[in-house]
């Protein structure tokens, strides 16, 4: 699988398959969709109840981006996270350290950790940051946790249809403790029908730049 790194709008990278004709990110900004979806709609809505313990899944490791920017905002809080990643299509160690990311953020430490840390393994990323990667496809994920947060940040609807249907979505739901949130960039009507139909209460929020909508789905007792 050939992969491009990129240069988003607002100097950040982001990586191109041209064989799926797909990109990880927006080109309109890596960094800003990723904290507009994942860190504020996301883990600030969880953060605002000030919990002391916060489990989060997230489908689609990626670049780690999501990794990088959960762990940099969790610093200002008094939390405990524990951090799931699942990525079947991990990309290479030497692939994240061409990624500017630790340069623009100012984590180079960090991120070239979350990369080189061990998979299927819980890994003490910082005092009160641990991540767990997973190379593993959801469909076959089996896991007794349960999570506070899920980023959804899959592949769009086009490149893995098999990834974003009702069965899906129903064991999110199941993988969500009462009360857990999931956050997601793709607002398309039958994706927001798919997740309503799981047993989400599902919200539109406004999207990014260059982006209208983004949506929050809750698991709501």
């Amino acid at each position: 699988m050939e992969r491009k790194i990129i240069i988003t709008e607002d100097g950040s990278h982001s990586i191109a398959i041209p064989e799926w004709n797909v990109i990880y990110h927006s080109i309109h900004g890596a960094i800003q969709e990723s904290k507009h979806i994942f860190i504020e709609a996301g883990l600030n809505y969880i953060l605002n109840n000030s919990p002391k313990k916060l489990s989060i899944l997230e489908m689609g490791l990626g670049t780690g981006l999501n990794v990088l920017l959960t762990a940099i905002e969790s610093e200002g809080h008094d939390v405990e996270i524990h951090y799931t990643a699942i990525e079947q299509f991990p990309i290479s160690v030497d692939e994240a350290k061409s990624l500017n990311y630790a340069e623009v953020l100012h984590y180079d430490d960090l991120f070239e950790k979350i990369h080189d840390s061990e998979w299927a393994k819980d890994i003490l990323l910082s005092e009160h940051f641990i991540i767990r990667k997973e190379n593993i496809d959801l469909v076959n994920y089996l896991i007794n946790n349960q999570f506070d947060l899920v980023y959804y940040d899959a592949f769009a609807p086009a490149a893995q249809p098999e990834l974003w249907t009702k069965d899906i979505f129903q064991k999110l739901f199941f993988l969500l403790k009462p009360n857990g949130v999931l956050v997601t960039y793709c607002s398309k009507g039958d994706v927001r029908r798919a997740m309503m139909a799981a047993g989400f209460l599902v919200k539109k929020l406004p999207g990014p730049q260059g982006k209208r909508e983004i949506l929050r789905a809750e698991k709501i007792n």
